[in-house]
């Protein structure tokens, strides 16, 4: 990547945003390296350093894409939520933008007998099957129905265990970080100054919490992941 572009970058994630963290009391220490200053009691992140570490988490992202690789994109916090969905709806890939389910990485299996169960009973309503029933039971059903789709619609997709996540704020999504870590599955997160550096594979030190922000950086990713799409389908 050229000087050009290098600084197209860094103007594009300073007008987003990106380079706002939180309050000095709130860093975890690990952050104190990317700490550029303070404006306003607010520490300021040095985007040549987040630059560096999108440029190396948007390079293993076009690789998941050249290798047609699942990544299951995780943002609860209500300023991610409607971007991750539609990031995730453009490459097809599993999300979640809820409360994460224990067990949605470390008891995977159950979790799929969840996602089936769904799927069957909506094809069964969509079919016209549901008519065999009273209509107190197509009321449960309904019931039923519609608190699956609550907590497993985004995870239609997700057949087996993902090959990466892609996750908002860390600190947030500790859960979903832990069962990871637990798994062996990389990865990618977005982290403000308030998680700790270290609990992913490819961070991204930057403004976890502002929705110009998080969508700047969510359409990185998935333009690095269609890059690698690109490229394979050239090979």
């Amino acid at each position: 990547m050229n000087n050009e572009s290098q600084t197209t970058i860094i103007d594009a994630m300073f007008k987003a945003g990106a380079h706002f963290g939180f309050g000095r009391s709130r860093r975890h220490p690990s952050m104190s390296p990317f700490i550029f200053g303070m404006k306003n009691r607010v520490e300021i992140f040095d985007l040549e350093k987040t630059k560096d570490l999108l440029i190396r988490a948007k390079e293993i992202v076009r690789g998941f894409g050249k290798n047609g690789s699942q990544i299951l994109f995780v943002g609860g916090k209500s300023e991610a939520r409607q971007a991750i969905r539609d990031a995730a709806d453009k490459l097809r890939m599993p999300y979640v933008t809820g409360r994460w389910l224990g067990g949605t990485l470390t008891n995977f299996k159950e979790i799929r007998r969840r996602i089936d169960r769904l799927q069957d009973l909506l094809a069964e309503r969509q079919s016209g099957g549901l008519v065999k029933y009273t209509k107190r039971e197509r009321m449960i059903i309904d019931r039923e129905i519609a608190h699956l789709e609550r907590f497993f619609s985004g995870l239609s997709l997700m057949k087996e265990k993902p090959n990466a996540l892609f996750v908002i704020d860390p600190r947030h999504e500790h859960t979903a970080v832990s069962e990871a870590k637990k798994e062996r599955i990389p990865l990618i997160t977005l982290a403000s100054s308030d998680c700790q550096f270290g609990d992913a594979n490819y961070p991204i030190v930057g403004n976890d919490s502002s929705r110009q922000s998080i969508e700047f950086f969510i359409k990185e990713i998935v333009a690095a992941y269609e890059q690698g799409q690109t490229e394979k389908l050239k090979t």
